[in-house]
């Protein structure tokens, strides 16, 4: 098969294209290299596949470089993965927002629509666009908020509810996606992703958390007076998923039930067993690294959810895809993965 990754570069992307190029894909990568940790990422990509693969350094703004790509490649799948992802961003720049996530989603589009419409497109959203959830019934126990009425999870019929730049710009974009399916027939796929966390996630303070808090926690073992900071009490909960999970459903299950699915939208994450507060990570890194974290509670952040949790049936049915590792399993692993950057 034939793939453009756009973001190719980032944590997704990365994954997504060591997987294709692994089995004898062809691809090619669209990414400026902006974001953290996506210099790190292109030279792991070319340590491992040398050179028979293509990588553009651009911009997903620039409509005409998206166009030509997809008229003289023609790629049998596209990983829509380039985007403004942290909500602080969107916040200090919400053009900057709107023109990587909103205007960068319908270069694509309309390079598909109008130079390979037969193009199976997957696109990477978010549980933002749902909004803060407020009116939601909430219990908060001694380590987290349950939503009781929810016991697997929010499922794709939850009403949209686009709140700040980030949540409009890719709210926007979700709903271009389907639209596109609807009235110009193209393959288009939407996955409303909760957490995700793995190798080659360069996590920042306000992008990445599972990441962001196994960091904090190797540098506490190393200075024991090491303090960081937790928006709100720390009982707010996501479904983390772990990269190889999500790799599998992009590399492997959503194209090959893409003519079922095309135009379908899916709420993907690790579902309710694989459910985490900020609370029960920091004690599991505790307990699993034999430190004691020294925490700080802040305001919570603006228009946060207090739960989200993916119900995963309409995945498991249409695409035939559920997460297979269990969140100490990636943990370990995201922990590994970040002490082999430190020591290499």
């Amino acid at each position: 098969m034939r793939w453009l990754i756009t973001g190719g570069c980032g944590f997704l992307g990365s994954n997504i294209a060591d997987a294709c190029m692994a089995r004898g894909d062809e691809v090619i990568i669209l990414d400026n290299l902006s974001r953290v940790g996506s210099e790190q990422n292109l030279g792991w990509l070319r340590a491992r596949h040398g050179a028979d693969w293509r990588m553009v350094q651009g911009d997903i703004r620039d409509a005409g470089l998206v166009a030509s790509l997809v008229c003289e490649h023609r790629p049998q799948v596209i990983a829509h993965l380039a985007g403004q992802v942290a909500m602080t961003t969107s916040l200090a720049n919400p053009r900057l927002d709107f023109e990587i996530n909103a205007l960068g989603s319908v270069n694509v589009l309309e390079a598909v629509r109008l130079h390979s419409p037969e193009t199976i497109v997957l696109y990477s959203s978010t549980n933002k666009v749902y909004g803060s959830l407020e009116w939601i019934r909430y219990e908060e126990a001694p380590t987290r908020y349950i939503a009781p009425d929810f016991p697997e999870g929010f499922d794709e019929s939850l009403p949209l509810s686009f709140e700040s730049p980030y949540g409009c710009s890719k709210g926007s974009a979700d709903q271009y996606m389907l639209d596109y399916a609807r009235m110009f027939g193209l393959r288009t796929l939407v996955f409303r992703h909760s957490s995700m966390y793995g190798g080659r996630q360069y996590a920042t303070f306000d992008q990445g958390w599972v990441g962001w808090f196994c960091i904090q926690a190797l540098q506490t073992i190393r200075h024991p007076n090491h303090t960081f900071t937790v928006a709100g009490n720390g009982k707010q909960v996501r479904d983390v998923l772990h990269v190889d999970d999500l790799v599998r459903l992009y590399v492997e299950c959503a194209p090959a039930h893409a003519d079922a699915a095309a135009g379908h939208v899916f709420n993907i994450g690790g579902g309710m067993a694989q459910s985490l507060s900020i609370l029960e990570l920091l004690r599991h890194l505790e307990a699993s690294l034999s430190v004691k974290l020294c925490p700080q509670h802040l305001a919570p952040r603006a228009s946060d959810q207090k739960v989200f949790v993916a119900n995963i049936n309409k995945a498991r049915q249409l695409l035939g895809w559920a997460p297979q590792v269990q969140s100490h399993e990636g943990i370990a692993n995201m922990l590994a993965w970040l002490r082999s950057e430190e020591t290499g």
